[in-house]
């Protein structure tokens, strides 16, 4: 099978991502798709605001009726530093038989050399990057045996620190994020 990961902090999740993995998975004919909440993420340290349990209450709740994607909170479980290297280990120890891929926005790849572990990690998973349409992506530095594969995304331009501003504000989150994660930031009151 081919079994494709995004992962992020998903702080809210919003259509951005959930285009992105539609993208990758339609036009890589993924098999099965983990979107992947980091607990936090290494090359960005404050960005996290809400809890992992809200996180993936978000998560889990945009995607429940989408029988195409599905929710891995092993980061959120393992806790700490979520590093894509120690992800791909159990990803890879629980599908040993099946073609893996994370996927990527395309300005990550010249900062790939920087992902812990890099080497290992391109033996063990293949990488699809996201370009979006008047965003050539940059070139990826020289790792050996990095296998990239493109994919041409949408252009949606949402940030989460945006609309966790947006919702400090109190200014609407539709159209931005999936309704059932708006009721869930309504009934927490996250980001006020």
């Amino acid at each position: 099978m081919k079994i494709g990961f995004l992962g992020g902090s998903f702080d809210p999740v919003h259509f951005g991502h959930l285009i992105a993995a539609q993208d990758a998975y339609e036009q890589h004919q993924l098999d099965r798709l983990f979107l992947v909440p980091a607990a936090q993420a290494p090359l960005k340290p404050q960005e996290v605001q809400s809890s992992a349990v809200d996180r993936l209450a978000m998560l889990l709740a945009a995607v429940e009726w989408d029988r195409r994607f599905e929710v891995s909170d092993y980061e959120l479980q393992k806790g700490g530093m979520s590093f894509t290297i120690d992800s791909v280990r159990h990803f890879r120890r629980q599908f040993p038989n099946d073609q893996l891929f994370w996927i990527i926005g395309g300005d990550q790849l010249p900062k790939l050399h920087l992902w812990k572990d890099i080497q290992e990690l391109a033996q063990l998973v293949e990488f699809i990057f996201l370009e979006r349409p008047g965003h050539p992506a940059k070139i990826a530095p020289a790792i050996p045996g990095l296998r990239l594969h493109r994919c041409d995304g949408h252009l949606v331009e949402i940030s989460s620190t945006e609309l966790r501003d947006r919702a400090r504000r109190g200014l609407s989150l539709d159209y931005f994020v999936p309704h059932k994660a708006i009721v869930h930031i309504r009934e927490k009151s996250l980001y006020r």
